[in-house]
């Protein structure tokens, strides 16, 4: 039953709960963490790490692409982003640097960025950086808009990515667009013969009506965080993650019912700034987590110290800052941050070292199981 409270009279609102909300509850057998496996797959590409990168250019590059997929996760290109568009990216992302460094103004470096963003894109570009993943042997990803999709995607499947994300704040199972044909996403995923991944959604409704257009994949979220994105400021739009999470986890499984056995996964995008975070979104139900603003703080993250969501370059409405990370001086390489050793005791570094802990410390071997552990709510 929906927990309902009155907001006014004759109005009501559904309660919420972001991850800050809950917390896991341990089972009475602990294991080793050396027994527990991290692997999840989706079609028929199989990942050691839940880890799929939030695409944007502060994180991933092509050569940061290959270094996380050599790790075990998924690192998404931005086929709308600066390698799609300029030819020395090094040189636009110190642009960005110096903006941020030299004015006061916030604004300034989103209008810098809107300015990198207002040139073409460039399909020699595009398929060059997409050419570096796919000779390296990993697993090739990139991320298009649903107003771009239908343009951007075959030229994207002859340069050889081989999962597709189609990503918005917001996103449903039919695009319309002014003066144009409306993105049918049942019909677009139908024509391809690869995977796609698709959201944002927020509610089982939307995730439902995503799962059925035939997705292999739905993102939870927009992206959120704290200091960064403001779609909640410039929309109104937010999402408590906890109950989206566990809304699109119940749908995958009304859905997988509904087909006699297709499995459709949740991945969660946003709220998700720490080791702990990552653990509170599998356990909600995500097979794997989207992850933006831990990831920049990197030392060989492209984005120098700054990060930002694709977001922040719309040319009209951006819904996205772009800031400054930690000190650089605390700064560790990728393969640090992923799987330690830590001397930080907030969660932000070793972050798939401590879900493989938070794992076996409540007595779980693998996602699917952990995706059963006992939630309590806080307050």
């Amino acid at each position: 039953m929906r927990d309902l409270v009155e907001i006014g009279m004759g109005r009501t609102a559904r309660r919420a709960y972001d991850l800050d909300d809950v917390e896991i509850v341990p089972s009475r057998r602990t294991r080793s963490s050396s027994v527990v496996s991290t692997a999840w797959q989706i079609d028929a590409y199989r990942f050691d790490l839940p880890l799929v990168t939030h695409p944007t250019d502060a994180i991933v590059s092509p050569g940061t692409a290959v270094a996380i997929g050599e790790l075990g996760g998924l690192g998404v290109l931005n086929a709308e982003g600066l390698w799609a568009r300029h030819a020395n990216v090094e040189e636009a992302i110190f642009r960005l640097v110096r903006a941020a460094e030299d004015s006061e103004d916030p604004a300034a470096v989103v209008r810098e960025l809107q300015e990198l963003h207002a040139a073409p894109i460039r399909l020699d570009l595009l398929t060059e950086a997409i050419k570096t993943v796919r000779e390296s042997g990993v697993t090739v990803a990139a991320r298009v808009s649903p107003q771009h999709a239908a343009e951007l995607t075959p030229d994207l499947i002859a340069a050889g990515v081989e999962i597709l994300v189609v990503q918005g704040t917001i996103i449903s199972a039919e695009h319309v667009q002014r003066d144009a044909e409306p993105l049918n996403l049942k019909e677009f995923i139908g024509r391809l013969d690869v995977p796609v991944i698709a959201g944002g959604v927020s509610d089982y409704r939307t995730a439902m009506h995503l799962m059925r257009t035939g997705a292999a994949g739905v993102i939870v979220g927009h992206g959120y965080t704290e200091g960064v994105t403001s779609t909640d400021r410039v929309l109104g739009i937010g999402t408590p993650m906890a109950t989206a999470i566990v809304d699109a986890a119940a749908a995958r499984r009304d859905y997988l019912d509904e087909t006699g056995g297709r499995y459709v996964h949740v991945l969660a995008d946003g709220g998700i700034t720490t080791s702990g975070d990552i653990a509170k979104a599998v356990a909600c139900g995500a097979d794997a987590v989207m992850l933006g603003a831990p990831l920049a703080t990197a030392s060989d993250a492209p984005g120098q110290g700054l990060y930002w969501t694709a977001a922040a370059a719309h040319p009209s409405l951006p819904r996205s800052r772009v800031v400054a990370g930690p000190d650089s001086d605390y700064a560790v390489d990728l393969k640090t941050l992923l799987f330690g050793p830590s001397s930080d005791a907030e969660g932000v570094v070793n972050l798939f070292g401590a879900l493989r802990r938070a794992m076996a410390k409540t007595g779980y071997s693998d996602l699917k199981e952990f995706q059963r552990v006992g939630l309590t709510v806080r307050g």
